[in-house]
């Protein structure tokens, strides 16, 4: 049975806060009063006023609690009614244009409890504005509900005065089985969503995450609902308990509850038609439209959710795309891209830059006893047309999966890798080193791809969007020795005469194989099958050339690094490049935080300061993310280097002038391949007749897709090549 109570109707409007959570000395408005920043000074009504009104066919519990400014026009409010003490600023006699939306300032057929209104507002029929504070220029154009409640958390992961835990919202990210739950908040980044939801064991580091999250917010009771300055709102049906920024434009939603909606002129957030969002935070920049379903959630700032999509127990992070599909219990780091409405993420850590096809399952075949398998994707994941994975798997940067049924659980350790079934021999095939060889058109341009279209106004956390980052190149130069050992166990597998050497040797022979002998690797069947939890074979392809590619990436990498974090008129001689070089051989872990690499010893540091007490708040954790941010080009340099030198051998301990200046010249050599590879893989879709057929000329498929010799990133590229090798040829001088 609905349990309806009934109260007096002097009491509708008053009481917002119940007396027991009242602080002593304090009324029901001492909250409001401090939300309010106008400087507006309120008046009474006057007799006059009062007539007017109720000539316009107002109604009012008590005139005496309609306070109003000096500029109030009593001729712009018709056919409302008002309970409770209601605050309205200026009222002149202007019409306000929106998107062809053009409505007279004033307060029209509304109904109207315990709010402040600010200067030059347009409301018109509203059936139920209560308890909220409305900036300058705000429209309320056809709403149905629209109320704040005493309790209202405005989406963040918190608990009101005399709640009880079980109150609480969490976002079941990474696993369905809850965990790795987080508690959002507003202004929640892609590291902390990260940071929270790993360490699980670490109840210390746990406990201090959840008090931070708890003491940045207000427990009291009695906050209003606020609109800010210039937003429209039109066309809605609920609204309740949504704290909603400046400048927001939202239209024809459905449902919104229980979020924090950021908004500034710079960077405006909008919500369409038919979408409903309950429990959560959307950050300034983003767009919802079009049916859309979003409950516990987290949107970065300047992502976007379009037709249909439905996000659930969910992060996305910035500058983030998802259209028509269904994503749940995920972390997704920034730029990530799901279009397709027969796609589905679920239980997943994806990395960043990643982009699901249409057709693609990643989740809900979970193969243990409960829902609590996860995957884990490095930045660049693309799964393909069709793909079906299963948990648990693990995938390392850049990692493509062809279209098919993958039945088992993988753990993909090489980068750059194209992973496939072949159906007939029934075999998992990854051809390391892919994308250089056959795509890098597609590789380099979506590392500037992402970069161009960050949009976050405020950029805490510096993400790394290029191709060849720390983490990547550690798996590179991993890979090395991974190929190593597997070419060597390949050749010894054909050798039954002699005995199964250790690791060592394997390696060893394996690097002679990979450097010299091409025929001879070329006959090997290189199985790594250990990588699928099935019977069936893991072969590798192609391996020499991905030993060959990655040996040319770890020397190249430095130098990338030198170009981008240095001038060329900062170096004079050996010694201004010196700051850049590591002083001994080292071991450097990165960790991807939410799309900054971090070196595992300060993400290490940054946990040990949490939990001593050292930080103590959400906001001192994104200071030193800055700070790491601050020195990330530098550091990433000598991490560089570092790799290097440990690729070549005891003669590169220490880097010289020579060896340097050998680094300088294959670096640019091997830039102007990069640049030609990019060029000739896009020309192939240009030269292929079945391409073209469905053209009549080659004019009108310029027409239809632009001409490749004006293709702009690829313009920008070679123009990037060029400036590479001038700064090149400048050290080489000074060298």
């Amino acid at each position: 049975m609905n349990k309806i109570t009934r109260h007096p109707l002097s009491d509708l409007g008053y009481q917002f806060i119940e007396d027991r959570f009242l602080p002593k000395g304090k009324d029901e408005y001492y909250l409001r009063n401090k939300q309010n920043r106008t400087e507006t000074t309120y008046r009474k009504l006057n007799a006059r006023e009062i007539e007017q009104l109720v000539r316009n066919q107002n109604q009012s519990d008590n005139w005496n609690n309609i306070l109003v400014s000096d500029a109030f026009n009593p001729e712009l409010v018709k056919n409302c009614k008002f309970f409770g003490l209601v605050r309205i600023g200026k009222l002149e006699p202007y019409f306000l244009e929106y998107h062809n939306l053009r409505m007279p300032v004033g307060i029209y057929n509304s109904h109207i409890i315990s709010c402040d209104i600010g200067d030059n507002v347009v409301i018109d029929n509203v059936h139920y504005l209560s308890h909220y504070i409305l900036g300058n220029e705000v429209v309320l154009v056809n709403i149905n509900e629209m109320a704040t409640t005493s309790h209202a958390k405005f989406g963040n992961g918190i608990i009101k005065e005399g709640e009880p835990e079980s109150l609480r919202i969490w976002l079941e990210v990474c696993n369905e089985n809850g965990g790795r739950k987080i508690a959002p908040f507003s202004g929640m980044l892609p590291g902390d969503a990260w940071l929270w939801s790993r360490f699980r064991a670490d109840e210390a580091l746990q406990e201090q995450l959840l008090a931070f999250t708890q003491k940045a917010f207000d427990h009291k009771r009695g906050y209003y609902g606020k609109v800010g300055d210039r937003c429209i709102i039109k066309n809605s049906l609920i609204l309740k308990d949504v704290w909603i920024g400046s400048d927001a434009y939202i239209k024809g939603a459905n449902k919104l509850k229980n979020l924090s909606i950021h908004s500034h002129p710079e960077a405006v957030t909008q919500i369409g038609e038919g979408c409903e969002l309950v429990n959560g935070i959307v950050s300034e920049g983003c767009t919802v439209f079009y049916g859309v379903k979003a409950v516990r959630f987290v949107m970065a700032a300047h992502s976007q959710l379009k037709y249909g999509a439905r996000l659930i127990n969910s992060y996305l992070g910035s500058n983030a795309t998802i259209s028509c599909c269904e994503v749940l219990n995920s972390l997704i780091f920034p730029a990530h891209e799901q279009h397709h409405n027969n796609s589905f993420l679920c239980a997943a850590l994806v990395q960043g830059q990643s982009n699901m096809a249409a057709g693609a399952t990643v989740g809900s075949n979970h193969n243990s006893r409960g829902a609590d398998g996860e995957i884990v994707a490095g930045r660049g994941f693309w799964p393909g047309l069709c793909v079906s994975l299963k948990h648990n798997s693990r995938f390392a940067t850049f990692n493509l999966v062809t279209k098919g049924d993958y039945p088992a659980e993988m753990d993909i350790p090489l980068p750059f890798s194209l992973i496939s079934n072949d159906v007939h021999r029934n075999e998992l095939v990854v051809r390391p080193a892919y994308w250089f060889y056959y795509n890098l058109y597609a590789l380099a341009r979506n590392a500037w791809k992402y970069r161009d279209r960050d949009k976050r106004t405020t950029q805490t956390q510096k993400l790394e969007y290029d191709y060849l980052g720390p983490d990547s190149m550690l798996e590179v130069f991993r890979g090395l020795a991974i190929l190593e050992e597997l070419c060597g166990e390949a050749w010894y597998k054909r050798q039954p005469s002699q005995p199964h050497p250790g690791k060592d040797l394997l390696r060893s022979k394996g690097r002679e194989l990979l450097s010299s002998k091409k025929d001879e690797v070329d006959k090997l069947d290189v199985f790594a099958n250990h990588w699928e939890n099935s019977k069936r074979n893991v072969r590798l392809v192609n391996v020499r050339k991905a030993y060959l590619m990655y040996q040319k990436l770890v020397q190249y990498y430095p130098i990338k690094c030198l170009v981008d974090s240095l001038h060329s008129d900062q170096a004079v001689d050996f010694k201004s490049f010196a700051p850049y070089f590591p002083k001994q051989s080292l071991s450097f872990e990165w960790i991807n935080v939410g799309g900054q690499l971090i070196l595992e010893k300060d993400l290490n540091r940054l946990v040990e300061e949490i939990k001593k007490g050292s930080i103590t708040s959400w906001k001192k954790i994104h200071d030193r993310y800055q700070i790491l941010g601050e020195s990330y080009e530098k550091t990433k340099t000598i991490h560089a280097f570092s790799l290097a030198l440990a690729a070549y051998g005891p003669d590169g301990s220490q880097m010289n002038a020579t060896i340097l200046k050998d680094m300088l010249v294959t670096a640019k050599s091997f830039r102007s391949w990069l640049s030609e590879q990019t060029y000739l893989s896009r020309k192939k879709d240009y030269e292929n007749p079945f391409r073209n057929m469905v053209y009549q000329d080659s004019e009108e498929r310029d027409v239809v897709l632009g001409s490749l010799e004006k293709n702009s990133f690829i313009l920008k590229d070679k123009e990037d090549c060029e400036t590479f090798g001038k700064k090149i040829d400048t050290w080489i001088a000074l060298l």
